[in-house]
């Protein structure tokens, strides 16, 4: 497992209040805004229209989100069988307790406790459930009390059942993939923005500090505008990738290794690869990888 920057200490349902408003954009809108400023003629269409159509997509097509996986594992797990990591936990020492699961899910910032109370309503009797009472104990801390020594051999064991690994899959898409991805689609950006989206709020969370997706967000924001506000793509993504690196750089010195975007995603940007088109190669704390 490889080390990653700690997510904001908010609850994950406080973390994504901040975007409502934006992820409440309906589609139409987004397209109707990604389309404003000039006419072309028909035969040439503007060249907001086709990011809106790239936009309308994009992620959420279940190839591409494959791929997604494939690529957020390689950072968290070092491994692009993402689907092996539902049972996999540890304390990688980033202030935020057990760290576990396909996303990882953190006993110190909510999102497992989430999990395991979303977990325990459909199947009561559950190996986890027990320890509900401790995990809401450690909520905000990188304590282990009252899950220790039996938390971690018990949740490779609930890895077992499929009701864990649909509720986690579930979370991951409540909390952090599908936010990022109708926030991408508002700012009109295609596959490859809306993935840049989702593995920032992955890793940092979108909560009010500094190194949170919304003040990433708003960074690049001050540097060049996004399509939905009549900016160009690659540019708008350049600045977001920009600001990312430096809010990883802000952080923790055992948490600034930004090859998840130098020799990740920035090499797909450098390409023109915006619909995160296959075959991939990339290199996360220089280990290859390779989907094709």
């Amino acid at each position: 497992m490889s080390t990653r920057p700690p997510r904001s200490g908010l609850r994950p349902a406080s973390r994504l209040l901040l975007g409502l408003a934006v992820l409440a954009l309906p589609a139409t809108a987004v397209a109707a805004t990604a389309t404003t400023g000039g006419r072309a003629p028909a035969e040439h269409p503007h060249p907001a229209h086709a990011t809106a159509a790239r936009a309308s997509s994009g992620l959420d097509d279940p190839e591409k989100k494959e791929i997604a996986m494939q690529l957020v594992s390689s950072a968290e797990n070092s491994s692009l069988d993402w689907k092996a990591q539902y049972g996999y936990i540890e304390d990688i020492g980033d202030g935020r307790g057990y760290t576990a699961g396909i996303i990882g899910f953190c006993s110190g910032t909510g999102d497992m406790l989430d999990l395991v109370e979303r977990y325990t309503e459909r199947t009561p009797d559950n190996v986890l459930a027990r320890y509900l009472p401790a995990l809401r104990e450690v909520d905000g801390s990188d304590s282990h009390e009252g899950l220790d020594p039996g938390f971690p051999r018990d949740w490779e064991r609930a890895a077992d059942d499929p009701e864990f690994t649909r509720a986690q899959d579930e979370e991951r898409d409540r909390v952090y993939f599908d936010p990022a991805v109708r926030r991408a689609k508002a700012d009109g950006v295609g596959t490859l923005g809306q993935f840049a989206y989702y593995d920032a709020i992955v890793m940092h969370g979108d909560g009010g500090d500094s190194a949170s997706f919304g003040s990433i967000r708003e960074n690049a924001m001050r540097h060049a505008k996004p399509p939905a506000q009549g900016g160009d793509e690659k540019r708008y993504l350049h600045a977001f990738l920009d600001a990312r690196v430096k809010a990883m750089k802000e952080e923790e010195e055992a948490h600034s290794d930004t090859s998840r975007v130098d020799t990740a995603q920035r090499v797909f940007l450098d390409r023109g690869n915006l619909d995160l088109d296959t075959p991939l190669d990339w290199k996360v704390y220089g280990d290859p990888y390779h989907v094709g």
